[in-house]
């Protein structure tokens, strides 16, 4: 997951039967420093986070997490993570599609409790322990998933899927009979597709020059109130954001090509050396010289 070059990601998963995979995430990080890059999925992610602290802005909404705090996001939300302090940020992230539970369809008890949230006509508190603290009594279950994922020990495939179902179960449990009076889940977000198409451009056109009036001209939005709902989406300004993306890009050039840094700074979108370097030093916290330096 590191880099992604458009708005949505193609995670692949390791098999169609038994789809989900565990990312273990470590990053040296500074106060501020994006951990995790805007992207959505049609799969669910699962969160758990390790060591420091970071900001998860899912679906527009933020969240501050910390050592020990599990994180649930539903299938296609946008997603971003940033470190909240100096120093190591580790997360284990367990990405699985709601096909791996097909088998169950068949059951009554399943449809009724567990389906729901499946199919996206319920959603689990994004942190379920904030909510309801038996919550942290089911972690210890997905921290044995976690643990087979890793180890992949004869037949894991079915110890992991066992206890997925379980902690969505139980999780399901406790949360279906608070979530069947009509209350809306989630707030609504305006031109919420648009955005997210605009994110994908963004992303997959890092050259492109895109004022922030052409871009909130793309949603449908005015420019003050464009501004404001991207910062409320990703956590960041418009500015902010694409420079973010190109300077991450930069960074994998520098590191995985032979291109000139004056080539990458023209492929990143910036035309003058001189102005990248100073950008990719304030972004980076170290001059592009220095990061390709780190090689030899």
């Amino acid at each position: 997951m590191t880099y992604p070059m458009e708005l949505w990601e193609n995670t692949r998963l390791e098999h169609s039967i038994y789809p989900f995979q565990l990312f273990q995430n470590h990053h040296s990080a500074k106060m501020n420093d994006c951990i995790l890059y805007l992207h959505w999925h049609e799969h669910f992610e699962i969160i758990v986070m390790r060591k420091g602290r970071a900001q998860f802005h899912i679906d527009s909404r933020p969240y501050t997490v910390m050592a020990g705090d599990v994180v649930i996001i539903p299938g296609g939300s946008l997603h971003v993570g940033y470190s909240l302090n100096d120093g190591d940020v580790n997360y284990d992230c367990v990405v699985l599609n709601a096909s791996l539970f097909n088998d169950w369809m068949n059951d009554p008890v399943h449809v009724q409790y567990v389906s729901p949230y499946l199919e996206g006509r319920q959603r689990f508190p994004v942190k379920p322990a904030d909510h309801d603290e038996v919550c942290a009594n089911y972690y210890p279950i997905l921290n044995e998933a976690i643990a087979e994922l890793a180890a992949k020990a004869p037949a894991y495939q079915l110890v992991v899927k066992s206890k997925l179902h379980v902690l969505f179960t139980l999780l399901s449990r406790t949360f279906m009979p608070l979530q069947l009076d009509d209350k809306p889940v989630e707030g609504y977000f305006p031109n919420y597709e648009r955005f997210k198409l605009l994110i994908q451009r963004l992303e997959s056109n890092l050259p492109e020059k895109l004022t922030v009036e052409q871009a909130a001209k793309e949603v449908s939005l005015n420019p003050y109130y464009f501004c404001k709902l991207f910062k409320r989406l990703t956590g960041r300004t418009f500015i902010e954001y694409v420079n973010i993306c190109r300077m991450n890009e930069a960074k994998r050039l520098l590191l995985e090509s032979n291109d000139s840094i004056t080539e990458i700074a023209s492929k990143v979108g910036c035309g003058n050396p001189n102005y990248f370097t100073k950008l990719y030093k304030k972004y980076m916290g170290k001059t592009p010289s220095i990061t390709r330096r780190s090689l030899e």
